[in-house]
């Protein structure tokens, strides 16, 4: 019963990797960095170390904006190419002021 349960997902994993393994791994790396930033943040509160975080954070949502542009999906796109934005002008007004 598991095993019918869990193969469509197993195969939609297959597919997705099949259609574009550079894409796979690299969604995969930007889920990483996802979790590792989130996983950092919580264990640090209150005082993380976004000079750290930050760079790796855009670098992961760059890395999924990339990914959405090459799925065509206009929003995931738009969604972490706003998140670079944001993020990237509060790196820069951390480090300037």
């Amino acid at each position: 019963m598991t095993n019918d349960f869990l193969k469509p997902t197993i195969d939609w994993i297959k597919d997705d990797y099949t259609t574009n393994p550079v894409r796979f791994v690299i969604e995969l790396v930007a889920w990483a960095i996802s979790i590792g930033c989130s996983l950092t943040m919580a264990a640090t509160v209150p005082d993380p170390p976004l000079i750290i975080l930050y760079p790796i954070w855009i670098t992961g949502c760059s890395l999924y904006a990339w990914a959405a542009f090459s799925r065509k999906s206009f929003g995931m796109l738009a969604n972490y190419m706003l998140l670079v934005g944001i993020d990237a002008v509060g790196l820069t007004r951390m480090l300037v002021v």
